[in-house]
């Protein structure tokens, strides 16, 4: 019997690892969920659950149909139609992905306020004194959540949906032309069912989005099941309830999951990578194209440029007035180190995962890629509940091994700067994973080969000759995950260091408090980092748009910019 080398038994000892580290927090759930004496149950399933099952439903319901709309009509408009600043709109709307859900939820508080400059100012011009002589609609409730989730979540539709009209639908638009379709009758007969795998995907990477937030859902007053996970551990220091809550939200995730797949036939929106016709847009002229104008820049004003506005006049007037908080630079520092060590450890074992395939086993390796996907199908919460058992667990083994008292402080436990990265690299894991297995997939099978023949193995080839031709892939992804971390609101409200703020959990405090303006520069930042991998999807887009007419539009796509697409792709399926 041949004798198995050492680098392939060390390969699988770490497949199993790595197993074990994805669905501990599951099982984990399980466990601390069965630990409950079953008292609070009843007080649970009376009078918690039936309302935190009807908001989440119908903020899920609402969003759902906010961002199909929003997405699939504003990537029709631009794939469709030309008119004068469509290259502008077409950029811009990508914007509102830089912007927090409870940033914006944040800023739109203040501005709506009673007291605020949009009701103060309707009062000014209508001669009114008093609040109470303009009624107002109430920004915090269940409508008013769902308004503003959908306008930042938008562009998680948007982005897909646009690519594949661009991409696969012109000869048939082009044939339904030939038949007398207009404009109208082309986009719901043919486009849109041509867009559902795009429409079904990008909804599903929003929805998961919606029931992540706990920030804008608590600073509007829906009382969703996330949120209830989070009052239930932390304001009534019951874990096993906020377990069994917990549970609910990701029977019920994988169940939309599976929907989600079933709406889309098990089909990707990606083209067959042959070249396609270009879509021919129509052009528009005198007021329609002003009104094509219009509509495009609605949902950017709403989603990113009135939030942006309004933070950057609230800081700068606090900057003049007593100064910046001293604590922002510590802050800023912290939400920095703890984003950059997730991201090292998240890129170094997503190019592992991805490449596990190859290192180890086919099937094996593609069952990888798929469990890499439970963190991100979790919500932070739900994910902050799960990891609590493993992390306890990992702590004892580690102080036994270094023969430290168990009473001493925790090493990786609850409130150590190492749970933190280790819950961040769970959640975006499969962030990472499918853009580097998308780069890998655009190497030509001869290069690795070609080394294979030369006596280097797996391992040696991935790190000498696959790695340095992935490096635009493997830095998008780290890009996004950085990003991600860094607005990451629940994992990092429940797992932080003690006396430990980062940008996100000092503006969630001066929400909570009230104080608004004194949490805008906080908010600022955060949309400035959000920034960053939203202007490099801009300008790589744009890079890609400048071709030679008649060619297919997907055909000059710069590598980072299909490694986007794809791991966006991969992360809404991944768990399906």
């Amino acid at each position: 019997m041949p004798a198995i080398p050492v680098a392939r038994l060390l390969g699988w000892a770490a497949f199993g690892v790595l197993v074990m580290a994805l669905l501990a927090p599951v099982l984990s759930l399980a466990v601390a969920a069965s630990e409950g004496t079953g008292e609070l149950w009843p007080h649970l399933v009376a009078y918690v659950l039936p309302q935190a099952l009807r908001d989440t439903a119908l903020l899920l319901a609402g969003v759902g149909l906010m961002v199909i709309g929003l997405g699939a009509g504003a990537a029709w408009l631009v794939a469709a139609f030309d008119f004068p600043g469509r290259r502008f709109v077409e950029a811009a709307l990508l914007l509102p992905l830089a912007v927090p859900t409870y940033v914006v939820a944040y800023a739109y508080l203040d501005l709506m306020h009673p007291l605020g400059p949009v009701q103060s100012g309707l009062r000014a011009l209508f001669g009114l004194t008093s609040p109470r002589d303009l009624p107002f609609p109430d920004l915090r409730s269940l409508p008013g959540c769902i308004l503003l989730l959908g306008f930042v979540l938008y562009p998680y539709v948007y982005l897909p949906t646009r690519a594949l009209f661009l991409m696969r639908a012109g000869s048939l638009l082009e044939a339904a032309r030939m038949l007398g379709a207009g404009p109208a009758r082309s986009f719901l007969r043919v486009a849109l069912p041509l867009a559902r795998p795009a429409v079904a995907l990008g909804t599903g990477l929003a929805l998961m989005e919606a029931v992540n937030d706990v920030g804008a859902a608590e600073f509007l007053g829906v009382r969703t099941l996330t949120v209830q996970v989070y009052a239930t551990w932390v304001n009534r220091s019951d874990l096993p309830g906020a377990a069994q809550i917990a549970l609910v939200i990701l029977g019920s995730i994988l169940l939309f999951v599976g929907l989600e797949r079933l709406a889309r036939g098990g089909r990707g929106y990606a083209g067959s990578g042959r070249r396609e016709q270009a879509m021919a847009r129509r052009p528009l002229t005198g007021w329609r194209s002003g009104l094509a104008l219009g509509l495009g820049l609605v949902p950017v004003v709403i989603g990113f440029a009135a939030p942006a506005a309004y933070l950057s006049a609230s800081a700068l007037r606090l900057a003049l007035s007593v100064g910046l908080p001293a604590s922002l630079v510590a802050e800023a520092a912290n939400t920095i180190l703890y984003a950059g060590l997730a991201t090292a450890l998240v890129v170094g074992v997503g190019l592992l995962i991805a490449a596990a395939p190859t290192l180890l086993n086919p099937r094996a390796g593609k069952a990888l890629i798929r469990m890499a996907g439970l963190g991100y199908a979790m919500p932070g919460t739900v994910l902050a509940v799960g990891l609590l058992g493993p992390l306890a667990l990992l702590d004892a083994t580690l102080a036994d091994g270094l023969g430290l008292r168990s009473t001493g402080p925790a090493l990786v436990g609850l409130g150590t700067g190492a749970a933190l990265v280790i819950g961040y690299g769970l959640r975006f894991l499969t962030i990472s994973v499918g853009a580097t297995e998308a780069g890998l997939a655009r190497i030509p099978r001869s290069i690795p080969d070609a080394a294979r023949m030369l006596g280097r193995g797996r391992l040696a080839t991935l790190i000498g000759v696959q790695l340095p031709l992935v490096r635009p892939a493997l830095l998008s992804g780290a890009l996004l995950v950085f990003v991600d971390i860094a607005k990451e609101l629940p994992l990092t409200l429940l797992l932080r260091p003690l006396n430990v703020e980062t940008l996100s959990t000092h503006l969630y405090g001066e929400a909570a408090r009230g104080t608004y303006e004194d949490g805008a520069a906080a908010a600022l930042l955060i949309v400035a980092i959000g920034l960053i991998p939203v202007a490099t999807l801009i300008g790589i887009d744009r890079a890609g748009a400048d071709r030679k007419p008649g060619k297919a539009p997907v055909a000059r796509r710069d590598r980072p910019m299909r490694a986007l697409e794809i791991s966006a792709e991969r992360g809404g399926r991944s768990v399906g």
